[in-house]
């Protein structure tokens, strides 16, 4: 316990998805754990509700890429509920990347050893790590958000309300565990990033709470798309430690807000790029539904982000996709997020 508890209070952030593998280990492992609500696959939660709730894990993330401007942002706020530990612990991350010069900023933040600079409230939803903060101004699945995080300033109207991704969770629940999956898939957005003024593009919002089985370690390769036509795109895949795929799945979600599983989805690994820190990364998919067949092409290969203070490595930046949307000519773009797992590990 007391090895959980330094490694929370110093530690810097963890990549959304894979904190399911390195926070649910150690936290899970408590021999006096306080209690801790349970993942029931028959539950449903309300699509409505971007609040806070008392799971073992839990995270909001926040992207965009506005190809016009040459600009790529993801900010992420955690919230980590260690059993027998006296509060919630907070951590966050930005990353930037601007295309027409290469950079690519990452900056990560998290409490004071002291604790209690972190908050979660809702409604309506309030967030703050430190000095960063991420607001609805109003409650409601249409109320305004304003964040405030580093080199990010941007004020973001959703376009379309909240859906839970069907069915209602992400992950194996028997070997991964699950994540209750909430998004606003599209948010209208304007401020600046980095300092240049944002007046168009589109963003995505994502919200998952839960926990996984002491120990499980999974990997993902995950990706989220606004098509020009209006509908928007989630998939991803769960690898377990030796590299087997355990699940594939993706959603559409369309103009009017309605959200459904893609049918029969098959993600093709293409082109490989091997980064600085000698692993690989899958940066070219071809990916195909029923509704879909389409070539995904990373906008710029380095985007490894490592986290020294958790030894979490993986790769997330801009992506553009192309070829055929249910039967016709189709594009569209978004970001990627593929984790290779801990610094001490050389294999993907």
């Amino acid at each position: 316990m007391h090895s959980w508890r330094a490694r929370v209070c110093h530690s810097v952030d963890m990549p959304s998805r894979l904190l399911l593998s390195a926070c649910a280990a150690l936290a899970l492992s408590s021999c006096a754990p306080r209690l801790q609500p349970s993942f029931d696959p028959a539950v449903q939660p309300r699509a409505d509700d971007l609040g806070p709730h008392g799971d073992l894990m839990e995270w909001w993330y926040l992207s965009g890429y506005l190809p016009a401007q040459k600009l790529a942002f993801h900010w992420a706020q955690f919230k980590v509920s260690p059993p027998n530990f006296p509060t919630d612990v907070f951590f966050s991350h930005v990353a930037v990347t601007d295309l027409t010069t290469g950079k690519v900023t990452f900056l990560e933040q998290n409490e004071s050893p002291q604790l209690g600079t972190g908050k979660a409230s809702y409604p309506p939803l309030k967030l703050r790590d430190g000095d960063w903060t991420f607001e609805q101004t109003v409650s409601g699945p249409r109320g305004e958000f304003k964040l405030d995080a580093g080199p990010l300033r941007l004020t973001l109207l959703p376009q379309k309300p909240p859906v839970i991704h069907p069915p209602g969770y992400s992950g194996v629940p028997e070997l991964t565990g699950a994540m209750y999956y909430q998004s606003i898939t599209r948010l209208g957005m304007q401020g600046t990033v980095a300092g240049k003024d944002v007046t168009g593009g589109v963003a995505w919002l994502d919200h998952q709470w839960g926990g996984m089985s002491a120990g499980t370690q999974a990997r993902w390769d995950w990706l989220s798309a606004h098509m020009d036509g209006g509908e928007d795109l989630m998939l991803y895949r769960v690898l377990l430690p030796d590299g087997k795929v355990v699940q594939t799945f993706g959603t559409i979600t369309d103009q009017a807000g309605q959200v459904r599983a893609a049918t029969n989805v098959v993600m093709e690994p293409g082109r490989v790029w091997k980064s600085a820190t000698g692993r690989d990364y899958v940066l070219d998919w071809h990916v195909r539904a029923g509704e879909f067949d389409l070539n995904v092409e990373a906008a710029h290969d380095d985007q490894e982000l490592v986290s020294k203070g958790t030894r979490i490595v993986y790769w997330e930046g801009p992506v553009e996709l192309s070829g055929t949307w249910r039967g016709q000519p189709g594009q569209g773009s978004g970001m990627m997020e593929l984790v290779a797992g801990s610094l001490d590990s050389r294999r993907r």
